[in-house]
């Protein structure tokens, strides 16, 4: 049996039918980009809730998401606690995800080395910095992020399309209410910029509302 990782996502992999866009292909909902997937197409063996002890903020710019900013999570750990949604794959498969969230680079890891360092920056590029966040029955937790000083960091707000999908996947595998995800958002770095309560609600009201038409 080929080795496996837990994928720890806290951005738009959040939402199943998105991340499985870059196990098997395809184009995302809400996105401008077709991903080519993965060597192995196999569906993830198991997804489960995950807590990320490393804050949340929006930066930069992606025109695959309508020129918004896109999800990052600080390098070093803290108190804040961000929501994500972790995927049970292989090794390969996860190397093959790092690769097409920077620009579908060639990608070499070893993750044994990340564990034993905690973080790995094998590449000056957005998510370019592989994080090891624990284990969990036996499987070793990782993720990535980029390497920036968070102080000099040009936060950036999100486009509808990409923050919709990020809602989408919370409710998804959180079953959130209305309040409890408008207050998780609202305080997020790059979130105020052009979000607030009254548009966040809305934007809520309609992936709730999109979700039920697609389970139709």
């Amino acid at each position: 049996m080929e080795e496996c990782v837990w994928y720890a996502s806290y951005g738009s992999n959040l939402l199943k039918e998105r991340f499985l866009c870059y196990i098997t292909g395809g184009r995302p909902e809400g996105s401008l980009d077709t991903e080519p997937g993965c060597r192995d197409n196999s569906l993830p063996k198991d997804d489960r809730q995950i807590l990320i002890s490393h804050p949340l903020y929006f930066a930069k710019e992606a025109a695959r998401w309508g020129d918004g900013g896109v999800a990052f999570i600080g390098g070093q750990s803290n108190n804040d606690q961000t929501l994500g949604r972790m995927y049970l794959i292989t090794k390969d498969q996860f190397i093959d995800v790092v690769s097409q969230e920077n620009r579908n680079i060639e990608v070499s890891l070893d993750l044994e080395n990340v564990k034993s360092k905690r973080n790995h920056l094998f590449e000056e590029s957005w998510y370019g910095n592989v994080v090891y966040l624990g284990d969990e029955e036996g499987y070793p937790i990782f993720t990535f992020t980029a390497n920036w000083d968070e102080e000099v960091i040009d936060y950036k707000s999100p486009s509808k399309e990409y923050l919709g999908t990020i809602i989408r996947g919370l409710l998804q595998t959180y079953k959130m209410d209305e309040e409890t995800l408008v207050n998780y958002l609202i305080n997020k770095k790059g979130i105020d910029i052009n979000y607030n309560q009254e548009n966040l609600r809305e934007l809520i009201q309609q992936c709730e509302l999109s979700g039920r038409i697609n389970n139709e």
